[in-house]
């Protein structure tokens, strides 16, 4: 599996979203400041309620361009590496289900298809609960169960 494959595809899913951010700012911006706006009395907020809304988006679009410049910047572990770090592809099996995860510096949640293979693989954070639990474990490990009753995932491969 191509990780710079993979990193491509998240650059271009968060391109694309950059894209739209900046519209939706740029559409709401130019709303709040429009004649069809002005307020017609003191109860009247469109043009405020706008602002709000385009400031709201350009934050957005801020932290797009902050992820993206992350991804751009991530450096990935070296073959053969063997505890999982941001950059990592663990292959998780619980049961019958198997799961490819990849952490990533930012934008967690992310799901792509792997560009090589067509398996689906997730972006997780190290912030959330199971980038935390895969930080450092090594190939063969077990993590703690999701809940009461369910498989213990066991770590079955670093890439």
């Amino acid at each position: 599996m191509s990780k710079e494959a993979l990193r491509a595809a998240v650059l271009a899913a968060l391109e694309a979203e950059l894209s739209r951010q900046t519209d939706a700012a740029r559409d709401a911006r130019d709303e709040s400041i429009s004649e069809e706006s002005r307020a017609e009395n003191k109860y009247d907020t469109h043009a405020q309620e706008a602002a709000y809304l385009a400031e709201g988006q350009a934050r957005q679009a801020a932290e797009l361009a902050a992820a993206l410049a992350a991804w751009r910047a991530l450096v990935f572990p070296p073959p053969g590496h063997r505890e999982a770090r941001v950059g990592s592809v663990v292959t998780l099996v619980a049961g019958a289900r198997t799961d490819h995860i990849l952490l990533g510096p930012t934008h967690g949640g992310l799901t792509l298809a792997a560009p090589d293979d067509g398996r689906e693989i997730t972006v997780v954070t190290p912030g959330s609960p199971l980038g935390r639990a895969l930080l450092g474990r090594a190939a063969g490990t077990t993590l703690p169960p999701p809940r009461k009753g369910a498989p213990a995932p066991r770590v079955a491969a670093l890439t």
